[in-house]
C-alpha cells in the first residue's frame, strides 16, 4: 500500500495574487515562492466569492476548512457549524496527525475537532504582531483562559485582560507561528503521515516586521498602481469602515508608495519563514512525500481604485495565490482555469486518497492538475455583505452596487478594471446576458435566502428585476 502524502498548508492574511516576483511582480522579493513556483503549479485565477461582512478573511477561512460556498456557512458567525466536517476533521479521521499553529478565526470547537495538537494558536482576526495573544493546545477544546496585558502603556496602566492563554511579546507573529511549525516537524512521529496547518497573520496591517526587511524597499522607488485613485467615484457601502480609514481621504500617492513598501516588506519576511519550513521539511527527507499548498484568505486595494480594504469584488480584493506542489504535481506550471479557494479541501483529501465528506460543495482540482486544458467553470459569482455582487467570466466582469450603480469591464483588455463600458449603447446586450447570469447565479448560490443577499436583491429589484423571497 503506498503511504498516504503528508500535507504542509501555509496560509496568509491579506496577501494579493500578484505578489509573487516569478508571477510577474518585479518589485517584490520572493525567492522560496519562486522556488515554489517553479516546483508546482499554479493556479493563476483562484478567487474567492468574497464575503458576507466587513471581515472578509473570516468567512474565507470557513470556506477553506469546510469546501462549503459563501452563503451556506454559519450565519451567526460563530465558528463551523458540527454537520460541516472539516478538513482537519476528515483527514483526522483517516489517520492523519493534525497540527495547526497561527490564526483560526473561526471558533474553539471548530478547531478542537480539527486539530489533534497545536501552538501559538490565534483566534481574533488581527493583533499587534509583536505581541499576539495566543493559546498552547488546550486538549479538552475550551480554550476559555485569560491573560492580563496593558493596552497602552502611554495611556494607562491598568491591567486588562483578554481571551488567551499567553503572550510571546517582542517576537513577530510570522516568526512565532513558523517556529511552533518547526517545532512539530522535529518531533512528529514519522509513521503517521501529518497535516500541518500554518496560519499567519502577515500581510495584515499592522504592517510591521523586522527592520532588514523594511530596508529591503524605498518607497520613493514603489511604482504607484496603474489604475490608482484619490477616491472611489461610487458608494460601495464600505467606504469609511476600518480599513479605508488606514490612509487619507483623498489617497496620497507618497502615502501610497509607504504601504505598499511596507505590505511587500512583510510579504518578504513570511517568504522567508516559508522557506524555513521548507528547509526543515527538506532536512528531513519529507519533502518527497509531501504535498504543499500556499494560499491566501483575501487580496488587499493599497490604493487601487481609491481603495485601501477587501471589501470590494474587483479583481485586487476578490483574486489570491494558490500554489500546489508535490508528489504527483506538475512543476512549473500554470492553470488559467477559475478556481475558489474552497476547492482545496476536496483537492487535498483526493490527493491524500479519502473520501470527500458529502457536507463538501467545492469541486476537486485534480481534472486540471491533470489535464492542463481542464476547467470546472465558465464564470463566478462574487458578493460583499449587502451592497455588492458580481459576475466574473473569462472575458468581462459585471459589478451592481445597491447604491444602484453598474460596472462593465472587459478584463481581457482592461485587466486593472480602469474604462466602466455600462452606460456605452453597443455593450447593451452584452450587459443585460450578464445582469441575467448574475441573477441566475444568485438563485444557485442561495444568495436571496441569506439576509445580506435579501438586502441586495430588494434594493436592486428595480433596476435587476422583482424577485419573490
Amino acid at each position: 500500500m503506498v503511504p498516504r502524502p503528508n500535507i504542509l498548508l501555509f496560509f496568509t492574511d491579506d496577501q494579493r495574487f500578484d505578489t509573487i516576483r516569478a508571477l510577474g511582480n518585479e518589485q517584490v522579493i520572493t525567492p522560496h515562492l519562486d522556488a515554489l513556483v517553479a516546483h508546482g503549479t499554479t493556479f493563476t485565477h483562484n478567487f474567492i466569492p468574497g464575503g458576507t461582512c466587513g471581515a472578509v478573511c473570516m468567512p474565507s477561512r470557513a470556506m477553506l476548512h469546510s469546501g462549503r460556498t459563501l452563503f451556506h456557512l454559519d450565519r451567526e458567525g460563530q465558528g463551523i457549524p458540527d454537520e460541516h466536517i472539516t478538513l482537519g476533521e476528515c483527514l483526522r479521521q483517516a489517520g492523519y496527525e493534525t497540527y495547526a499553529t497561527g490564526k483560526w478565526h473561526n471558533g474553539t470547537a471548530a478547531f478542537a475537532r480539527s486539530f489533534g495538537a497545536g501552538d501559538e494558536i490565534f483566534f481574533g482576526g488581527m493583533d499587534d504582531h509583536w505581541n499576539v495573544p495566543a493559546y498552547h493546545y488546550d486538549p479538552s477544546g475550551r480554550y476559555d483562559h485569560a491573560c492580563p496585558y496593558t493596552p497602552d502603556p502611554f495611556q494607562s496602566n491598568a491591567l486588562k485582560y483578554r481571551r488567551c492563554d499567553h503572550v510571546s511579546p517582542g517576537k513577530h507573529s510570522t516568526d512565532l507561528f513558523a517556529d511552533s511549525a518547526l517545532r512539530f516537524l522535529t518531533d512528529h512521529d514519522t509513521s503517521r503521515p501529518f497535516f500541518l496547518y500554518v496560519s499567519l497573520m502577515a500581510p495584515h496591517d499592522p504592517r510591521t516586521m523586522p527592520k532588514q526587511y523594511r530596508e529591503l524597499y524605498n518607497p520613493d522607488d514603489i511604482a504607484l498602481p496603474a489604475n490608482f485613485l484619490p477616491e472611489h467615484p461610487i458608494d460601495t457601502g464600505a467606504l469609511r469602515i476600518r480599513d479605508e480609514t488606514l490612509a487619507a481621504f483623498p489617497r496620497d500617492p507618497a502615502e501610497i508608495r509607504r504601504h505598499i513598501a511596507e505590505y511587500y516588506a512583510m510579504i518578504s519576511h513570511l517568504d522567508d519563514a516559508f522557506g524555513r519550513v521548507m528547509a526543515a521539511l527538506r532536512a528531513r527527507g519529507d519533502l518527497d512525500n509531501t504535498i504543499v499548498v500556499f494560499a491566501g484568505d483575501n487580496g488587499l486595494a493599497l490604493g487601487q481604485h481609491g481603495l485601501m480594504g477587501k471589501q470590494s469584488v474587483y479583481e485586487h480584493s476578490v483574486r489570491v495565490p494558490l500554489i500546489f506542489a508535490g508528489p504527483g504535481i506538475a512543476a512549473g506550471e500554470r492553470r488559467d482555469g477559475f478556481s475558489y479557494l474552497l476547492d482545496v479541501y476536496p483537492t487535498l483529501v483526493e490527493l491524500a486518497g479519502v473520501s470527500v465528506p458529502a457536507s463538501v460543495e467545492g469541486r476537486s482540482l485534480l481534472p486540471m492538475l491533470q489535464y492542463p486544458q481542464a476547467c470546472l467553470r465558465d464564470s463566478l459569482y462574487l458578493a460583499y455583505a449587502d451592497s455588492i455582487r458580481g459576475l466574473r467570466t473569462c472575458t468581462h466582469k459585471i459589478i451592481e452596487y445597491a447604491c444602484g450603480e453598474t460596472q462593465l469591464f472587459d478584463v481581457m483588455a482592461d485587466p486593472l478594471e480602469r474604462e466602466n463600458l455600462a452606460a456605452k449603447p453597443e455593450h447593451a446586450a452584452l450587459l443585460a446576458e450578464l445582469r441575467a447570469q448574475l441573477r441566475g447565479q444568485a438563485d444557485a448560490w442561495d444568495d436571496v435566502a441569506h439576509p445580506a443577499g435579501r438586502a441586495f436583491w430588494t434594493r436592486r429589484q428595480n433596476d435587476l428585476g422583482p424577485k419573490t423571497y
